[in-house]
């Protein structure tokens, strides 16, 4: 088990750096593009299976115990220590960044985006896939800090270097709002180091550990400074501004991991550190984090009906980004309930916004390859996209991933929220109720937004004129019936339904938002003894 949580997270660095190299005689094939793109396929699908392998070996009768632990000395002079393991909070988060690293490199040897040599593309998908499994297996704060700063190199090239239009403006802003959060949450992990003299994660979370020297004060501003960075990339409004930029701009399989990964590094981050370190300081500032979360839930909504409406112009790409802000807003509620409910909730909703909202970035991704354009007003009406008339099964897919986005009963997206909202309900004790109440009627307010956005773009998208035989009028000319089933106007021939490739890509991701929707003990089950736990300050 070491040897197998070391290997999945070394595994990709060591992967990044071959592919680099020139590929041996015998593996280069007739076009050495497409040896280097198998080879990032070969390493994320290694990584996976080692990923599945720990979640096999895993001692789920125990899932609150750190394991597969390697503890070595790494900078004795400031008691850094390479110090890895997983327990059940954290378990759920590695194999969900193995997976959609895997269903990236598979999608991207089919479909590389337009750019630069795949070399380096492989190279930063895979240091990107290191710092992210890395951040969620440290448990020593200075290397979950580099951890954390690991990932934004990579993903700035990838926006920057094979990104769509006004890339270069998207990436600068991602790595600019991302590295100032950084730095500040920098300065209240030292803070914790230095009062605490220590940088163990492990005994800092308990009641008898180290964490019982930092005083109030110490708390208060360690809270606000790691906060701030951690909500930075959780995203948490107004901290959220860099966030659709960075996904218009970014490629398929950038917008997939940004969305499905990188964006819960920082609701990681509450939960593994200000939750079980500083819980007076989280107690101080947790009605204001909910406040926000609640703003952000009704924000994100309402900027999505804004774009969603006729002759917005709105781009269906920034919808599900702003779309990111009010999920992730459910998670930061939760956790600022600071009860094993909420908390179990931010964790369960994580798990479930990467899996929805991976599959509609790579259906968004597929559809723009398609009709050149993500613009709703292009693809609305008998003159759009119409995908129930033209390519049925994708149209099938992406009212799926929309009705999943909504948290229908059923489906992975329900659970999560609605533990959330019960752990406002009910927060911890010290956490005013009434203001808690408040908050949980504007998060349920933001469940109808959302349903009223996410079914007017099925509506829009999916629904139309099917193909004629007339001549095909511009993708861009908006029709007078937009979104009539009814219409008879000439349209657009019929375009290529899901391939193999696709299907393989995004099958799994189906897969699993309907399990974990009606099997939810499956996951909770990991997360609640562990919760527990760190709630309860290590017993």
């Amino acid at each position: 088990m070491q040897l197998l949580l070391a290997a999945v997270v070394v595994l990709p660095l060591v992967g990044a750096l071959a592919a680099l190299l020139p590929a041996p005689p015998g593996l280069r094939g007739k076009n050495p593009d497409q040896a280097v793109l198998r080879h990032g396929v070969t390493v994320t699908g290694a990584v996976l299976a080692a990923a599945v392998a720990l979640a096999a070996g895993f001692d789920h009768d125990h899932p609150a115990r750190m394991q597969a632990t390697t503890d070595i000395s790494w900078i004795p002079a400031l008691d850094i220590r390479i110090h890895l393991g997983i327990d059940g909070i954290s378990l759920p988060l590695v194999v969900l960044t193995a997976l959609l690293t895997f269903l990236c490199a598979l999608y991207s040897y089919f479909h590389m985006p337009t750019g630069p040599s795949p070399k380096a593309f492989v190279a930063l998908l895979l240091t990107l896939e290191a710092g992210t499994l890395a951040t969620f297996a440290v448990l020593d704060l200075m290397l979950f800090f580099l951890a954390f700063e690991m990932v934004l190199i990579p993903m700035y090239f990838l926006i920057a270097r094979w990104g769509g239009a006004g890339k270069q403006a998207a990436a600068w802003k991602f790595i600019l709002y991302t590295l100032l959060g950084s730095v500040v949450m920098l300065l209240g992990l030292l803070l914790i180091g230095v009062n605490s003299g220590t940088f163990d994660m492990v005994a800092l979370a308990t009641d008898n550990g180290p964490k019982t020297q930092l005083s109030h004060t110490v708390q208060l501003l360690a809270v606000l400074a790691v906060g701030i960075g951690l909500a930075v990339k959780s995203p948490l409004w107004p901290l959220h501004s860099w966030l659709p930029d960075a996904h218009t701009a970014a490629p398929t399989v950038g917008s997939v991991l940004l969305a499905g990964v990188l964006l819960k590094m920082g609701t990681y981050g509450f939960v593994r550190i200000a939750l079980p370190i500083t819980p007076e300081g989280m107690q101080t500032f947790a009605p204001y984090l909910a406040a926000l979360a609640a703003v952000g839930i009704i924000y994100g909504s309402l900027a999505c009906l804004a774009l969603v409406r006729k002759g917005a112009k709105g781009d269906l790409k920034r919808l599900i980004a702003y779309s990111s802000v009010g999920h992730m807003g459910f998670v930061l509620l939760g956790i600022a309930s600071m009860t094993p409910t909420g908390v179990n909730g931010a964790l369960f909703a994580n798990i479930a916004h990467g899996l929805i909202t991976g599959l509609l970035f790579f259906l968004v991704g597929a559809l723009k390859d398609r009709y050149g354009t993500t613009d709703l007003d292009a693809l609305a009406g008998s003159t759009g996209a119409a995908l129930y008339g033209r390519a049925p099964r994708f149209g099938g897919v992406l009212a799926f991933g929309a009705v999943a986005s909504l948290g229908i009963p059923g489906l992975a997206g329900f659970w999560g929220e609605m533990l959330a909202m019960f752990g406002a309900f009910r927060p911890a004790a010290g956490l005013s109720r009434p203001a808690f109440l408040t908050f949980m009627v504007m998060a349920g307010l933001g469940t109808l937004l959302t349903a009223a956005y996410l079914l007017l773009v099925v509506r829009r998208v999916c629904m139309g004129g099917t193909p004629h035989l007339a001549p095909t009028a511009p993708l861009g000319t908006a029709d007078p019936a937009d979104g009539d089933p009814s219409g008879e106007t000439a349209a657009a021939p019929a375009v290529p339904d899901i391939a193999r490739y696709e299907y393989a890509a995004w099958t799994p991701l189906a897969v699993l938002t309907v399990l974990a929707g009606l099997w939810p003990a499956a996951l909770l089950g990991l997360t609640d003894p562990a919760v527990q736990q760190l709630l309860g300050g290590g017993k």
